[in-house]
């Protein structure tokens, strides 16, 4: 039996045609709780969470990503750790981790040496079979840490972004002891083309008020099909040791 409890945070906004269904259906195999703050919803998503016993659900009054990602973010990070996790799991609700993490996630928790593990994330682009690998969306590129162990003890400080804030507090970012896993998340915000120039003009919007100018990867979603790199995914059986 698992000693240490695993809360996952996740910030929700209409998300009912989606990939929430298929995202809380695999949280629900392998975390303890899933706290998610609804930003102002206006469809079904509500009536979707409620239907899942491990979920914990706080819902905003108005939408206020659009305002400020950082303050939103912190919200839901005050409301996960009211939670009492020992584990933290920063997800969004078009994440999917592969399901070797099913069979990893309980000696991850257990074990004392590490206190993050980092995982790489796959941008699928314009289909659910294809990921980008050209440029700033190259998923070898990075490992980013999804899952850090709580420390009461440790500052929670979020910078002051309206955009682009990061899924953790700064103290949590770069977390010394940090496990690569070589178990791979599939990211599927960008699978449907009909999203692409919604999400495009959005950025730049954002870009524009924290940067002053269009940032290279938000120009790079709109790239011509010629110039973008796709490989096709292959799910894996094997695992490395942990």
């Amino acid at each position: 039996m698992r000693k240490n409890k695993l809360v996952a945070m996740m910030v929700v906004f209409n998300e009912g045609n989606r990939f929430l269904t298929r995202v809380l259906n695999h949280l629900s195999l392998w975390v303890d709780e899933i706290v998610i703050l609804d930003d102002g919803s206006t469809d079904h998503t509500r009536k979707i969470c409620n239907q899942y016993p491990k979920v914990f659900f706080v819902e905003n009054d108005a939408h206020t990503f659009i305002q400020h990602e950082a303050r939103l973010r912190e919200k839901l990070w005050n409301i996960t750790i009211s939670r009492n996790p020992d584990w933290i799991l920063a997800i969004d609700a078009d994440e999917i981790f592969t399901d070797r993490i099913l069979d990893a996630i309980d000696s991850y928790l257990e074990q004392k040496t590490y206190d993050a593990f980092a995982f790489r994330l796959f941008d699928f682009w314009k289909s659910e079979n294809y990921y980008r690998v050209d440029g700033a969306w190259n998923p070898w590129i990075k490992f980013s840490a999804f899952l850090v162990r709580y420390h009461p003890e440790w500052k929670a400080t979020w910078p002051d972004y309206v955009i682009h804030s990061g899924r953790w507090p700064l103290e949590y970012r770069f977390v010394k002891n940090t496990f690569q896993s070589d178990i791979r998340v599939k990211h599927f915000g960008w699978a449907r083309p009909e999203d692409h120039y919604r999400k495009y003009i959005f950025y730049c919007q954002k870009d524009l008020e924290q940067y002053g100018k269009i940032q290279p990867h938000t120009k790079s979603i709109m790239a011509s099909n010629d110039s973008i790199i796709l490989e096709k995914w292959f799910e894996r059986k094997w695992m490395v040791g942990f």
